[in-house]
């Protein structure tokens, strides 16, 4: 297993479309493993393929430790209800903002064993859902956020959480 680099902000692979994976192969199989790694050494909930710099459309999303969705060509077929919550971003650090997204998501995605799978997650897991599926577009959660938060409102989060 290796940790990768996480592409940031200013490469333009970030903004780039990934494309569907075809067949899944042993190359496939340990860029997933590679993304564990790399999420985990992050400290991160959730990680697309392309913030590695590899343009196909595979997300990992880890919530609930323990509990990993690692998710090839994953869609979103289901959302309801809303959330405006805190999000950030391994490829964007030090910035985070308030997003609105759905409160509830169901994703449809194959899984590492090529089985069809169907996973639903509510509030962080939806986010990260949503997220982690936005960076297949080239979308940042900047794009989406009703606002960033200065210095001064995340040295005051820091205080409250320490």
């Amino acid at each position: 297993m290796a940790i990768l680099k996480i592409v940031k902000e200013k490469d333009p692979v970030l903004r780039k479309k990934s494309r569907p994976v075809e067949e899944i192969t042993p190359r496939i199989l340990t860029l997933l493993d590679d993304m564990k790694d790399t999420l985990h050494k992050a400290n991160g909930c959730g990680l697309a393929a392309v913030q590695v710099g590899v343009l196909r459309r595979i997300v990992l999303v880890e919530t609930e430790e323990g509990k990993l969705f690692e998710m090839i060509n994953p869609e979103i077929i289901a959302s309801e209800g809303e959330q405006e919550e805190l999000e950030g971003c391994l490829s964007i650090p030090q910035v985070w903002g308030i997003t609105h997204r759905p409160k509830t998501v169901t994703v449809r995605y194959t899984d590492r064993k090529g089985k069809v799978c169907e996973a639903t997650g509510d509030d962080l897991t939806a986010r990260a859902f949503c997220h982690e599926l936005d960076h297949l577009e080239g979308t940042l959660f900047t794009d989406h956020a009703i606002r960033i938060l200065t210095q001064e409102e995340l040295d005051k989060l820091s205080e409250e959480q320490d």
